[in-house]
């Protein structure tokens, strides 16, 4: 049983974690910005699936730890999920991020690919961040997980993994408070699944 690197991706990116943790590999990602000032903590983390029935990609199960996560420092995922479909390029992943003021949740926008934004082609962004032909970053290479696209249907299941999580910079616009996110994957607009988190942020 394993968990497709897409998934993983997915979850990553939703809490836009993987945009900071990601910075010195793929610079564009994340961007310094005047004003900008480190994450602390994150914490509150929720999940639910927000496809119809007929999704064919389904997230079963997903366990953060610890919560609140500190920055720097270490978290623990498990996760699984069921794909009836194989998912290839172009894959195309469309996040909304809101953030609470009071009673409302405003949308954020997408400012230096942190915030609102359509990732037209997840499968590039993958081949960016590992060039084909080379080895799979652990802990994908230790449980035989695949990190390139097509992803092909079936059961995965991600065992409790740590990940070392490095200082991370928050941009000015993105303060402190409760967050939530919709993440939406589709290709050649079929849906194939959707996912709803939400967490706080807090800077150090």
């Amino acid at each position: 049983m394993r968990m497709s690197a897409l998934s993983l991706l997915l979850l990553l990116c939703a809490v836009q974690l993987c945009a900071a943790a990601l910075g010195s590999s793929h610079p564009q990602l994340l961007v310094e910005r005047s004003g900008s000032r480190r994450l602390g903590k994150v914490g509150g983390f929720a999940w639910e699936n927000c496809g119809d029935r007929r999704d064919p990609v389904v997230l079963q199960s997903l366990s953060v730890a610890p919560d609140p996560i500190s920055i720097p420092g270490s978290l623990r995922v498990s996760a699984a999920v069921n794909s009836g479909k194989t998912m290839a390029s172009p894959l195309k992943a469309v996040l909304v991020v809101e953030k609470a003021l009071g009673d409302l949740w405003i949308q954020l926008p997408c400012i230096d690919q942190l915030g609102s934004c359509t990732y037209n082609d997840v499968c590039t962004i993958l081949d960016e961040l590992i060039p084909p032909g080379t080895t799979c970053p652990e802990p994908l290479l230790t449980y035989g997980i695949p990190c390139h696209c097509p992803f092909k249907a079936g059961s995965y299941s991600l065992p409790a993994s740590d990940f070392v999580l490095p200082d991370m910079e928050l941009p000015s616009w993105m303060t402190n408070g409760n967050y939530r996110v919709r993440a939406v994957v589709s290709n050649g607009g079929e849906e194939l699944g959707c996912v709803k988190l939400a967490f706080s942020l807090q800077s150090q």
